[in-house]
Formats: structure tokens, sequence, C-alpha cells
């Protein structure tokens, strides 16, 4: 599938033509680490504002760090293998059901390196629920049930030298130094990548992320 380039502006108005008055409709926004799925994220739910949209990260779901370290995982957060996939899969099936007052989903605090339960309220007559990560159109275990609950997916692609260039940069925001930064992007980031990017093809939309005019 060849990438289109459209301005947040055009996909904004294609996500406002999934939050049908009254129903429910969740739009899936995934690409490796350091695309741009959670900027393009945020700047969506931010145009359409909270009585359309509410914003609900797959990252809400990592696990503890205590958890990883018991589990010899934490030099590997980020990897599918460091998720609660079956509570994002439980999420997302009471999104869909579409029967309750309130949904309270986690959040994930990248300046505390943790996930925060209950921090994101979704009521009932919010019509879109917009949900980004990595590993949405992964066919990879549990996983792979979660393209099935996405009324639409949209990849996000960027070139790899911006890709790493944004990650190093990351990295050494929350604390890493140079040399363990470019690691980390050149290791772990790598190596999810190569897993997300073999769920491109199952994305409804491929989009490169372009300025407006």
């Amino acid at each position: 599938m060849d990438a289109v380039a459209l301005t947040v502006a055009a996909l904004v108005d294609r996500a406002r033509a999934l939050a049908a008055p009254g129903g429910r409709a969740v739009l899936g926004v995934t690409g490796p680490p350091g695309a741009g799925k959670t900027t393009l994220a945020r700047a969506v739910a931010a145009a359409l504002g909270p009585q359309l949209c509410a914003l609900v990260p797959m990252d809400g779901f990592h696990l503890s760090n205590a958890t990883l370290r018991a589990w010899d995982r934490r030099d590997r957060k980020g990897a599918p293998d460091t998720f609660d996939v079956g509570g994002y899969l439980a999420l997302l099936h009471r999104l869909r059901a579409h029967d309750e007052d309130v949904v309270h989903a986690p959040d994930f605090d990248r300046a505390h390196d943790e996930s925060i339960g209950s921090a994101i309220p979704v009521p009932h007559d919010v019509p879109l629920v917009l949900t980004e990560g990595n590993y949405l159109l992964t066919d990879r275990g549990r996983w792979s049930q979660v393209a099935q609950l996405l009324d639409e997916s949209w990849y996000v692609e960027l070139d790899d030298p911006t890709r790493h260039e944004r990650l190093t940069l990351r990295h050494e925001a929350h604390g890493m130094g140079h040399a363990d930064a470019v690691a980390w992007t050149m290791g772990s980031d790598e190596t999810n990548a190569g897993l997300i990017v073999r769920g491109r093809e199952r994305a409804d939309l491929v989009v490169r992320v372009r300025t407006a005019d």
C-alpha cells in the first residue's frame, strides 16, 4: 500500500466522519517508534474536542517497572511482552460495547515512566475513541485480536533517519546519556519497529503527515 501525504486538518476531517452522534467508533493510530503517531493522535483529539473524541493510549497498559524488573524485561520495555495485552483487549471490548455510563482507561506518565490506572474517563456520549500505540496491527499472539476491534486504522510512516533522531533526543530528554540513547534507539526500538512494520499492509490508511501549505 502506498503512503498518502495528508495534513493534520485533513486527518481531523476523516476522523470527524467516524464520530456519529449516538454511536461509538474506535479509530486506531499506529506506526513505528518515533514516527509521530502520538503527536498526530493528540492533535486530532484536541481538534475534535472532548465532546466528540476520547484519546486512550495503548501505553496505559505498560507493565510496571517493578514487574518488568522481576521478570527480567526492564531492558526491553516497549516490546510486545512488556504490556498487559489482555487488559488492553478487555478495555477495547468495553468501549465498543458502549453500555456503561463511563469507562475509565489508564494513561501513561512519561515523566515517571509508569502507567496511571483509571486516569482517562470515557463518557457514554463520546462517539469516537482514538487509541494509539505500537502494536495495534501486529499479528503476533493476542495482539492479533486488536485490529478486529478497530473501525478504522491508520499507519503513520516517517523516514528512518528522522525517526532515529527523534527517538534519540526523546531518550536523552528523559535522562539517558547520548551513547545509551543511541543504543536504545538502534537496539530495542528498532527491533520493535521491525515487528510493527509487518502490520503496515493491514492498515486502512498509510499516511505521511505533511505540514499545511
